[in-house]
């Protein structure tokens, strides 16, 4: 079990997860969380993240900071995707190891599998088959961060661990239609149509792809849980476990945030991957579960959007 009094670093704590993450340990009594802005501590600075370790020392620290994006933004910034991500992802966990930090998490996405993965998605399917061309950038750079935290825990006895998560969505949410993910990018799209008064909402691709949603709370809670129960580099999946087609996600959002008129799909845009969904039987048998139904989840990112316009 983590000793709550020990110095934590949760790196990105200004995004969805790190909010999250942030939230989770303060409400479970961590009474010495450091975290820093990106103006106060750039992580793409070799020189600047040696220097907070050096005088910090942490004894945890979770790395939720990422280079970011939906669809969009992958497909088009792919070299920036991976530049960026694995100069986080370096400098962070060799300083950690370095420092002797006691216990480190890695946060991955669902994204490192190949495209065409057999449902559900088990953990040994990775690296068995090519990679989503639009995300492949960011993909290859979270496959690097899983494994340099299991090398340097396979060689020097490093107490690293990763989760791989599904899409995450809930507080803190961003909801840019260039940057944003799916499930925000439609809450928006549709309250907007209601604000507007629109009869049609277009949305990307053909609606026939399925994925997998969590909390993003249900995702800090699991890390919480891996933290203080999991001890192994080899990843983790964590998820749900069911999915559901991007058409009945539209409909589902559509029907909480009042629209009653036409959806129409722009096959002209990409689809990514067809099938993601997870397998999760890995962490249901260490002993976790998620909480929030998506449609509880769809609400409440709902209700904060609205509070926003």
């Amino acid at each position: 079990m983590l000793d709550k009094t020990k110095k934590l670093f949760i790196a990105g704590h200004r995004g969805m997860v790190g909010g999250a993450l942030l939230r989770k340990f303060q409400n479970e009594g961590f009474t010495d969380i450091i975290t820093r802005t990106r103006q106060q501590l750039d992580l793409c600075n070799k020189n600047a993240v040696t220097e907070f370790f050096k005088i910090i020392k942490p004894d945890y620290v979770i790395l939720a900071a990422a280079k970011v994006g939906g669809i969009k933004a992958n497909s088009e910034h792919k070299a920036e995707f991976l530049l960026e991500n694995l100069e986080i992802q370096n400098n962070v966990i060799y300083q950690a190891y370095l420092h002797g930090v006691k216990k480190f998490c890695f946060l991955g996405s669902s994204c490192i599998y190949p495209y065409q993965s057999p449902q559900p998605i088990k953990e040994e399917y990775l690296l068995t088959g090519p990679l989503e061309p639009t995300n492949e950038g960011y993909a290859l750079a979270k496959i690097a961060g899983y494994k340099l935290g299991c090398y340097l825990a396979q060689q020097y006895g490093f107490n690293a661990i990763s989760a791989m998560p599904c899409n995450l969505y809930g507080q803190g949410d961003n909801f840019d239609y260039d940057t944003s993910h799916v499930l925000s990018a439609l809450v928006r799209r549709f309250c907007d149509a209601v604000i507007n008064g629109d009869s049609e909402v277009v949305c990307w691709g053909s609606g026939t792809p399925r994925r997998e949603f969590l909390n993003v709370d249900d995702m800090a809670d699991a890390v919480y849980f891996l933290m203080n129960n999991y001890n192994q580099p080899e990843f983790v999946n964590v998820g749900s476990g069911a999915d559901i087609g991007i058409n009945d996600l539209a409909e589902l959002i559509a029907k909480n945030t009042g629209f009653t008129g036409k959806i129409k799909w722009d096959t002209t845009r990409p689809d990514g991957m067809k099938l993601k969904c997870m397998d999760v039987s890995k962490i249901t048998k260490l002993g976790w579960q998620p909480t929030i139904s998506l449609e509880n989840g769809i609400k409440a990112l709902i209700e904060e959007y609205r509070s926003k316009v």
